[in-house]
């Protein structure tokens, strides 16, 4: 594939990394995907970034593998502990290869940030001190000296099996608090020995693993570095310190790559993955003070989702590649399409988190909510035409019937959608509107343009009956009408209480009081955003929380976020709160445990979160239509996102 493109030319330009010739600077890095077994490489690991290779991206950087039995940080880590593991990586290697995509592995040492294992119970975790994790409520033990050698020379012994399965390099996990940065930190490392106290001291662990790792591997091989420029933590790393580690060790090094946060808080996790509420590429100004300090390529990511971001972060010089992970989840063809000078046909990463991070901490395959073949490549990854194409009509303009019209197009079937609405979009031109999200919205950009691109008939303001499908007769009908903002059933409300919706709220619909009490049934981003929202303007605000805590079903990164940005406008958090009624001045709710009343006075306006009522009465009037019906999305149930685009690709497929 010829590496050329007007628009993005610095992107496009080759780098030489350690001997390694990467085609271009577009970079997949280091993530999990939750799709090993039993610490191995398996054929859904190997389709997953076959796709991301077979897009054009430069350098894939393979997720965590672990260097010794203590690394075991989640049931379904990679491991490179014996040579068992050689025909999998081996296997990945050659597929990624043929794409002329290089590839390597990431070293890995959780020390004390252990998530879960494989049967429940909690492993001893180790690190340079016995300092707690905040965030995973661990305490570890200090590493004697005979363990600290045998977890060096197991990351030699590792990536010495990386380089014979035929990978191009490795890259040491120094990020995130893990366990090399656990030794660099004074706040967790207080040791007395030769690996703690002075700066070099703290280093001494880390160049150790470096000259192990250089000594077990041959020429032509890359040895990099990933590590945290500010691990956004009280007693954390910050940028200088990590800035002189970088510098100290650049020397031994063939590239370094930057990035933010740390997994023992709550606060510093956030950037590990961070979610829309941070700026794109927002972590470019520490990379390009490393590449001022230093004589090797520089990595970054951080929100950078768009071709134009990593261009102007390259054309600045402020580093020399640049990873864009969630952005090929999102469109695995993104540098394909960069290339060919198309970035308006790129399906743009929107910042969720949700299906992506999402589904790693819930131990499942990675996918997107606006790309759900990703992940399940192995079933989607190659569409075919369709043997008999049908006319298909899809009824509803929101992301399921939007990602229904568009892949049934594409798979070769005559598609007309319509929209009762003048615009698409349906419940995401909701979400758009809540503070910090914004680039919600572009869900229905994206989805949009793929319909264009496949051909899609769409009529907007355009009511349809059972009379008028009969007249039709498609082949085939998917009902993707969604629903409405659901209002309990059985609460004791008054007659003078004055109760609005939080899509009221959210449409400008409802002249809001002065002090207002939120009912969040749902527990996710509606009845944060609109208590951000109002609380924004100047009102009192109590979100009462129908859970455990805001956000429940939110992903973490997330929920965090918007946790932090309401606290600091003063948004008081009730939870277990469970509503029962309202008068003209209170709103009573009771708790979700244990029955007892929860009275929340002075409540001018209650705000009703209570998630979606299904909107199925044409699905249910086309009981015994003669053709195909599918019902997807909010109409069949209320869910996510998520759920509607998934339930879309399914239908196209099922037709």
């Amino acid at each position: 594939m010829p590496q050329t493109s007007q628009l993005f030319p610095q992107l496009f330009s080759p780098l030489s990394i350690g001997g390694v010739e990467i085609a271009n600077r577009i970079l997949s890095t280091g993530h999990d995907t939750s799709m090993a077994a039993n610490g191995h490489v398996t054929d859904a690991m190997i389709a997953y970034h076959e796709a991301r290779a077979r897009g054009g991206a430069g350098l894939i950087v393979s997720q965590v593998v672990g260097v010794h039995e203590t690394a075991r940080y989640t049931s379904h880590v990679l491991m490179g502990t014996d040579d068992d593991c050689l025909p999998g990586f081996a296997r990945l290697a050659q597929t990624v290869h043929a794409h002329g995509t290089r590839i390597f592995a990431q070293l890995f040492h959780p020390g004390r940030e252990i998530m879960e294992v494989a049967d429940g119970t909690a492993p001893v975790a180790w690190s340079a001190s016995a300092t707690p994790s905040d965030r995973f409520h661990v305490i570890p033990r200090a590493m004697p000296l005979a363990m600290i050698r045998e977890v060096v020379e197991g990351y030699a012994a590792a990536a010495r099996r990386m380089q014979r399965a035929g990978l191009d390099g490795v890259e040491i996990v120094a990020s995130h608090g893990y366990l090399p940065a656990q030794f660099l930190s004074p706040h967790v490392n207080r040791r007395e020995d030769a690996y703690g106290g002075s700066a070099e001291g703290r280093m001494r662990f880390l160049r150790e693993v470096i000259e192990a790792v250089r000594g077990a591997t041959g020429d032509g091989f890359a040895v990099g570095l990933r590590i945290s420029g500010d691990e956004h933590t009280q007693g954390g790393m910050q940028g200088a310190e990590s800035l002189e580690v970088i510098r100290a060790l650049a020397p031994t090094l063939d590239y370094v790559s930057v990035i933010a946060g740390t997994s023992a808080t709550l606060g510093g996790a956030i950037h590990i993955v961070p979610p829309m509420f941070e700026e794109n590429a927002y972590l470019a100004p520490f990379s390009h003070a490393v590449k001022q300090a230093v004589d090797i390529p520089v990595m970054v990511a951080g929100r950078i989702n768009q071709p134009q971001e990593a261009e102007s972060v390259i054309a600045s010089g402020q580093a020399d590649m640049c990873g864009m992970t969630r952005a090929l989840i999102c469109d695995p063809a993104m540098p394909g399409k960069a290339r060919e000078d198309r970035p308006d046909d790129i399906r743009a990463c929107i910042g969720c988190n949700q299906a992506c991070i999402g589904h790693f901490h819930k131990g499942v395959p990675i996918s997107c909510i606006q790309f759900p073949e990703t992940g399940r490549e192995l079933r989607y990854g190659t569409r075919r035409k369709a043997d008999r194409p049908k006319s298909v009509m899809v009824i509803g303009g929101g992301p399921a019937g939007m990602k229904a019209a568009a892949t049934a197009a594409a798979l070769g079937h005559e598609v007309t959608l319509r929209e009762a609405a003048a615009q698409l979009g349906g419940q995401a031109l909701l979400a758009q509107l809540l503070p910090g999200r914004a680039e919600f919205g572009g869900i229905v950009t994206n989805l949009a343009r793929e319909m264009e691109q496949s051909g899609v008939t769409v009529h907007l303001n355009s009511e349809v009956t059972l009379d008028r499908i009969e007249a039709a007769e498609p082949d085939a009908v998917i009902v993707a009408t969604g629903g409405t903002a659901r209002h309990p059933q059985g609460m004791e409300f008054s007659d003078d209480a004055h109760i609005v919706t939080a899509w009221d709220v959210l449409r400008s619909h409802a002249n809001v009081g002065g002090s207002v009490t939120i009912a969040d049934w749902r527990a996710d981003w509606v009845g944060l955003g609109v208590a951000e929202l109002l609380a924004s303007a100047g009102r009192r605000v109590r979100l009462c929380v129908n859970g455990t805590h805001a956000g429940e079903m939110l992903q973490t990164y997330v929920r965090d976020t918007m946790v932090g940005r309401v606290q600091k406008l003063g948004v008081e958090i009730i939870p277990y709160a469970q509503l029962y009624g309202a008068d003209d001045d209170t709103a009573y709710f009771i708790h979700a445990a244990n029955g007892e009343p929860i009275i929340v006075e002075d409540t001018e306006t209650l705000v009703l979160a209570q998630g979606t009522d299904v909107s199925d009465a044409l699905l249910t009037a086309l009981d015994g239509y003669a053709g195909q019906v599918i019902g997807i999305g909010d109409c069949m149930a209320p869910r996510t996102a998520e759920e509607a685009v998934l339930d879309g690709l399914k239908a196209a497929w099922s037709l």
